[in-house]
């Protein structure tokens, strides 16, 4: 099962990193060529673990005239010189439509995708679901990059919105009109449990615990990567010691 619901990559081109001039930009050294570029980066996440002086990173190229770059980042390899962590946020909601269609998570058998990009409250939910009975779910997807010593944990900074997200689903479940849940996908395959980065953001923690305690369904799933795609994983345990 799990190996149908993947996202294949166009051919990447290995590079070397060199620096982040702003949250959405890197730029690179073009292995083989040695020419300098700059690239798109869709994670705005902070990286500081992997975004390292010469760390191996992988381009795509990109034809669109529309772009200031020509180039974006797909993947990095971690310290460990082994793991490929994926640095598309978007994929994890991509990856998780796929395994909602395929019904991949147990925890969640029984709802059937609604709709995406579902407005409730002040914020907008990555999906709505519906049980036969009629009831909706609203469902947050967190991508989730950093690990230490095979310990998946997020944010890898702090984040007024997520924990807001938090905070909202958290009141939603109270009040009863909607189930909720929020699902962090691990985009790298070394994470063996997961755990809110409480030295990072210990708000965001808090609530996450609190959100847990008032019955939000908390999912985790980490992800295999490899230089032709990124592929559904397994379900990892949540820590909150």
């Amino acid at each position: 099962m799990q190996d149908s619901i993947c996202i294949k990559f166009a051919d990447l081109v290995r590079a070397s990193f060199l620096d982040r001039p702003n949250r959405f930009i890197v730029r690179c050294r073009l292995n083989g060529s040695g020419e300098e570029v700059q690239a798109h980066l869709a994670d705005p996440g902070r990286l500081k673990e992997l975004l390292l002086p010469e760390a191996v990173v992988y381009l795509r190229p990109v034809d669109n005239y529309k772009r200031k770059t020509k180039w974006s980042a797909s993947l990095v390899l971690a310290p460990d010189g082994v793991t490929l962590v994926s640095l598309q946020s978007t994929l994890a909601n991509r990856l998780t439509a796929q395994a909602l269609e395929k019904g991949a998570i147990p925890e969640l058998a029984g709802w059937d995708r609604k709709r995406a990009e579902y407005t409730v409250g002040r914020s907008r939910w990555d999906f709505c679901l519906e049980n036969s009975q009629g009831k909706r779910l609203l469902l947050e997807v967190k991508s989730c990059t950093l690990v230490e010593d095979g310990i998946a944990m997020f944010p890898d900074a702090v984040t007024e919105r997520g924990k807001r997200h938090v905070q909202e689903l958290t009141r939603f479940q109270a009040e009863g009109d909607y189930e909720t849940a929020v699902l962090f996908v691990v985009q790298r395959a070394d994470g063996k449990r997961f755990k809110p980065a409480t030295h990072i953001d210990p708000a965001f923690a808090s609530a996450l615990k609190t959100a847990d305690n008032h019955g939000v369904r908390l999912l985790v799933y980490n992800s295999l990567v490899d230089v032709t795609g990124i592929t559904w994983g397994r379900k990892l345990r949540i820590d909150f010691s």
